[in-house]
C-alpha cells in the first residue's frame, strides 16, 4: 500500500528510511505515535520492516535512480544501515534533499580509516592504528605497538565480527586472508580491555544533543548478545567522560540523529573508541522499554529537527538480551515460548523482528528492568534462553 500526500493529514512529515531491517521496523512504532509517515526502501517484500510499514517499495539502495525516486516523496531521508554510497548521498543533497546523517558525517561510519584519521584530528581517544598494505607493514606496526597479537580490519564493509582478524604473528595466515579481501586494511593494537561500553547520543540539525546512560555490552563471536544499562560499577567520572567523548564526536562530525560510540574500557583505565554507528543501534534497544525516550523516537525527533526527549532511565537497571536463532527444527515456533516466558515474568518485554530462524541470526530481543541487577539479568537471560531452546523450564 502506498499513500500520497493528499491522503495524509495536513502537516504530516514523511520520513524515508533506506533499509528494511529490524531498525526500520522498530522505528515504525514511534513513527505511528508521533503521527509521522514512515516510508522504507526495502530489500524485499517480506523483510522485517516491510511486514510493518505500509509504504515499503522494494529497490536497490545502490541504484541512483531508485534512491532518487524514493527520496522525491520524502521530507527527509535517513538510514537503517550505513551502506548507501556517499557519492549518491551527495548527489541527493545537491538536489536539495535533506539527508540525515549527511554523507560527510556518514562516511566516518562507513570507512574505518577515514574515521580514525578524523578522530585523531581532535584527539579522540583511540587504539594505536595504521593503514597497512603489505605483510612487512603489518610486522612493523606490531613492533611499534609492542608486538603481536594485533587486529586487522577491513576499512569498509565489516559488521558483526566479519572483516576482523586476530593476528598472532608475522606468519599468521590471517594476514593473507585479510589482504585477499580486496579492501584496504587497518591494523590496530589489541587492547587489553576489561569490558566493552557503548555511549549513545542523539543530535539535531541545530545542535541540541542528549546523552543516554553509558551501557555495558557483551559480545560473542562478534555479535552483541547482552546489554546492561547503566554499565554496572562504572565510576561517575568515567561515565561522564564517555558521554562527553560521544557528544564531542557527534558535534565535530556534524552527526544528525543517533550516534553510537562503542568503546573499550581498557585494563589501564583508558576509554578508547572502537567503532561508530550513525543510526539506532543494538546497544540502544534497551531504551524502548527502559528509557523515557527511546533511541528510535529521538532519532526521528532529530532528523525532523524536533526538540529531543529525555534519555533518562526509567529503572535502576535495564537488561536487554538478544534472541539468536538456534536449530530451526526446535526453535522455529518461538511464539509458543511466549506462554512460558510471559507467565513466569509478567513485566518482561519481548520484541520479535519477523525473521525466519537461522543459527546465530538476531531474530528478536527481550528486556527486563528492576532495582536488582542480579535478578534483572537472570530474568532477561532466562527468557532469551527459553525462546532459543537452550533451556526448557
Amino acid at each position: 500500500m502506498k499513500f500520497s500526500r493528499d491522503e495524509l493529514p495536513v502537516g504530516t512529515p514523511v520520513v524515508g528510511m533506506v533499509g528494511g531491517g529490524q531498525l526500520a521496523r522498530m522505528t515504525q512504532e514511534t513513527a505511528i505515535a508521533l503521527g509521522v509517515q514512515l516510508r522504507v526502501l526495502a530489500e524485499g517484500p517480506t523483510v522485517s520492516a516491510a511486514q510493518a510499514v505500509a509504504d515499503a517499495p522494494v529497490g536497490d539502495y545502490k541504484d541512483p535512480e531508485t534512491v532518487r525516486r524514493f527520496a522525491a516523496e520524502c521530507d527527509v531521508v535517513t538510514f537503517d544501515h550505513e551502506h548507501v554510497p556517499t557519492d549518491l548521498l551527495r548527489a541527493l543533497e545537491a538536489e536539495n534533499v535533506k539527508v540525515f546523517p549527511g554523507p560527510d558525517a556518514l562516511v566516518h561510519a562507513q570507512d574505518k580509516a577515514v574515521m580514525r584519521s578524523r578522530l585523531d584530528s581532535f584527539d579522540a581517544p583511540s587504539p594505536a592504528h595504521q593503514v597497512v598494505a603489505t605483510a612487512a607493514e603489518v610486522a612493523d606496526f606490531a613492533k611499534r605497538v609492542g608486538g603481536f597479537p594485533i587486529i586487522l580490519k577491513t576499512t569498509r564493509g565489516g559488521y558483526d565480527g566479519k572483516g576482523v582478524w586476530f593476528v598472532d604473528g608475522p606468519d599468521d595466515e590471517a594476514i593473507a586472508v585479510a589482504f585477499g579481501s580486496g579492501v584496504p586494511i587497518l591494523a590496530e593494537e589489541k587492547v587489553d580491555f576489561v569490558r566493552e561500553l557503548s555511549a549513545i547520543v542523539a543530535r539535531s540539525p541545530h545542535g541540541q544533543a542528549v546523552a543516554y546512560p553509558v551501557v555495558e555490552s557483551v559480545q560473542r563471536d562478534g555479535i552483541c548478545v547482552e546489554v546492561t544499562a547503566p554499565a554496572p560499577g562504572l565510576a561517575p567520572e568515567k561515565a561522564a567522560q564517555a558521554q562527553q567523548t560521544a557528544l564531542r564526536i557527534a558535534g565535530e562530525l556534524g552527526v544528525v540523529g543517533i550516534l553510537a560510540v562503542e568503546m573499550f574500557e581498557a585494563r589501564d583505565g583508558r576509554l578508547l573508541v572502537n567503532e561508530l554507528a550513525m543510526r539506532p543501534h543494538n546497544t540502544g534497544h534497551w531504551s524502548i522499554d527502559g528509557a523515557v525516550t527511546s533511541q528510535f523516537e529521538n532519532h526521528l525527533r532529530a532528523v525532523l529537527d524536533l526538540p529531543l526527549g529525555s534519555p533518562a532511565a526509567r529503572a535502576p537497571y535495564t537488561v536487554m538480551v538478544n534472541v539468536l536463532g538456534g536449530d530451526p527444527e526446535t526453535t522455529a515456533d518461538m511464539h509458543y515460548g511466549l506462554l512460558h516466558c510471559m507467565a513466569r515474568d509478567p513485566e518482561l518485554k519481548v520484541h520479535f523482528y519477523g525473521k525466519p530462524v537461522k543459527p546465530g541470526r538476531k531474530v528478536g530481543h527481550v528486556t527486563a528492568y528492576g532495582s536488582s541487577l542480579e535478578e534483572t539479568r537472570e530474568r532477561a537471560r532466562h527468557a532469551a534462553a527459553y525462546l532459543t531452546g537452550t533451556i526448557d523450564e
